[in-house]
């Protein structure tokens, strides 16, 4: 049954790094939450009537299994959630673009098995949105290649280190702690590869520049 051996248990994975007491309540319970879960409940919009009279105490909004796209993602109300630490996405449909407002208390993000398939544009999201992120976890994404979803052992490590260069913080990529020598890779790897980059197209801006200066001067010549 799914819901209860999802290949990656977001609750599960919380508990493990979060050692906390706090409440896991559904909607209409505790008059206050720690812990609110709409998970399972074929949701197409955010139920924001219910979440923002928890503003000051909510800790963990849980919206995974559900039916949440872009399309019908309103964040900008998100940034009322003062304390909240963790938000979990798993098993919906957002995509690389999805759009997140500030949130610096976030510091855990769960987003497996959605429609990601652009790397660098979706880190650099929420590397600005989620200044303060030491938890992330996306597998079952197309743009997080693993054993799990047809991705080579090449592929899984590079993806690792990419994410993990960009977001200096992260303590947690996926299931696997990051481990000092592995972010010291990473950021060897990705600084070389920006430097290249760089000099490459200081080349090429270079080249075209000389290439104009001759052809001007060639017209000057002719008149």
């Amino acid at each position: 049954m799914e819901r209860n051996s999802r290949s990656f248990s977001a609750a599960a994975f919380f508990m493990d790094h979060h050692h906390t007491s706090g409440q896991h309540s559904q909607p209409g319970h505790a008059s206050t939450f720690q812990w609110l879960s709409f998970a399972y409940q074929g949701l197409t919009e955010i139920p924001y009537g219910t979440i923002l009279t928890q503003t000051d105490t909510l800790e963990v909004l849980d919206l995974s299994y559900n039916l949440l796209n872009d399309l019908y993602w309103n964040p900008a109300l998100l940034d009322q959630l003062e304390r909240l630490s963790t938000l979990i996405l798993d098993c919906n449909n957002y995509t690389s673009h999805v759009k997140f407002p500030y949130m610096p208390s976030v510091t855990t993000v769960c987003i497996n098995k959605n429609k990601i398939n652009n790397l660098p544009v979706f880190v650099e999201e929420i590397r600005r949105k989620f200044p303060n992120i030491k938890i992330l976890s996306m597998m079952n994404n197309e743009a997080a290649p693993s054993y799990f979803n047809g991705g080579s052992l090449t592929q899984y490590k590079d993806y690792r280190q990419y994410v993990i260069s960009q977001l200096p913080g992260l303590e947690i990529l996926d299931d696997t702690e990051v481990p000092d020598k592995e972010r010291v890779q990473a950021r060897k790897t990705y600084r070389l590869q920006q430097s290249t980059h760089g000099s490459r197209k200081r080349k090429e801006d270079s080249s075209k520049k000389h290439t104009h200066m001759q052809k001007k001067s060639s017209t000057i010549i002719r008149q």
